[in-house]
């Protein structure tokens, strides 16, 4: 049995009725990339974790040197990276319709529906140049690589992290999971290894 991750925020993932949605960017040249494939990838491992309602995620493809600048900014860490993750706590939605005077800005409006309201869960930002060299020693394959990196940086933003032995062993358990339902669709290659760190 798999146990979710621990779970900071106690408000479900639900924006409204609408289906989530992913947002899949390909802003490098260095590595081909199937954007539509990786954008449904993306969009399986949200359902397959209880995503409903009007959420939004993000995934970009990006080059090494802005992934190293994002590495640099955010983690303090110098040089390129194969996957970042960047959650967005989207829980509160705060109403104002009265200023420190009792006043309003503009006219009446109809109480906000947070259920209506869509949830940004944050983005995933994937270097394709880093996954390529280290795919024969990780994953095996680029394809593979690269299925990891948006599982797991999709997994990171849902709340999993990797922080001590058993949270690390939790998280490569569901990614496998999640990579042979979605993207094997049966059992793992025999040459994929699944050792990430990030």
């Amino acid at each position: 049995m798999v146990l979710g991750p621990p779970r900071s925020r106690s408000k479900s993932k639900v924006g409204g009725d609408a289906e989530p949605e992913v947002f899949c960017a390909d802003e490098q040249s260095d590595v081909e990339v199937d954007v539509v494939r990786w954008q449904r990838l993306a969009h399986q491992v949200l359902l397959a974790e209880g995503v409903r309602g009007g959420t939004e995620l993000s995934v970009f493809f990006v080059d090494r040197e802005v992934i190293a600048d994002l590495n640099a900014e955010h983690m303090g860490v110098a040089g390129p990276t194969d996957v970042l993750a960047f959650p967005i706590d989207g829980g509160e939605v705060v109403e104002t319709s009265a200023g420190p005077t009792g006043a309003t800005r503009g006219p009446d409006r109809p109480p906000v529906d947070r259920g209506d309201l869509p949830l940004l869960l944050g983005d995933v930002v994937v270097c394709p140049s880093v996954a390529s060299e280290q795919a024969p020693l990780h994953a095996g394959t680029l394809d593979d690589e690269i299925a990891l990196l948006v599982v797991h940086g999709t997994l990171h933003v849902l709340g999993w992290d990797h922080h001590d032995e058993s949270s690390t062993a939790r998280m490569r358990a569901r990614e496998r999971e999640l990579l042979e339902a979605h993207h094997w669709m049966s059992a793992a290659p025999s040459g994929f290894r699944q050792e990430h760190e990030s």
